[in-house]
């Protein structure tokens, strides 16, 4: 059975919050979508909070409005919240034994930053041999430097799917998904 894992859809990425990415509405907007189709289909949701809590961290910090779910994508009352304070969704987390227990099989996976949570819970899931469709529309990141290059968003963003797709996902857009 097919799960939905939204990863850290989380108020501090979007307009004026602490860590503010490049086109959160917008896949947010894709990731609601997903939602919709998974709940009608009456197939599991887990949503993923990450509760930041390394020293010296400036957002989504546990207890803030920064931190919380956004309202486009929030949970619905039993609708399980795994809390994570690493980029692996896996790690030290429920998430194995959730999974386990709803019987899923496969996971359909978007959120956000695609470079960092998405990425490393993508291939996370490999390691455990849980096939992976990836919403490439329904994630988004942030524009990354190294070396004094600026690399844009939208690169950033192409280079991890292009890397993802295939060996660890089959990655599609939110309108073709088919839920069931």
């Amino acid at each position: 059975m097919k799960a939905l894992l939204l990863i850290d859809i989380q108020n501090d990425y979007f307009p004026g919050g602490a860590a503010e990415i490049v086109g959160p509405l917008e896949a947010a907007q894709c990731a609601a979508h997903a939602l919709r189709l998974f709940r009608d289909e009456g197939l599991p949701v887990i949503h993923v909070q990450h509760a930041n809590t390394r020293p010296g961290a400036t957002y989504l910090l546990p207890g803030t409005p920064g931190g919380d779910i956004h309202q486009s994508v929030a949970p619905l009352p039993g609708e399980p919240v795994v809390i994570k304070h690493t980029p692996n969704s896996f790690h030290d987390t429920t998430l194995d034994e959730l999974i386990a227990r709803l019987g899923v099989d496969h996971l359909v996976v978007c959120g956000m930053m695609t470079h960092m949570c998405v990425d490393t819970t993508v291939r996370a899931a490999k390691d455990r041999q849980l096939p992976v469709t990836l919403l490439h529309d329904a994630c988004a990141t942030k524009d990354l430097a190294f070396g004094g290059v600026t690399v844009p968003a939208s690169q950033v963003q192409a280079s991890f799917v292009a890397a993802l797709q295939g060996m660890f996902a089959d990655v599609i857009a939110t309108a073709d998904l088919n839920a069931s």
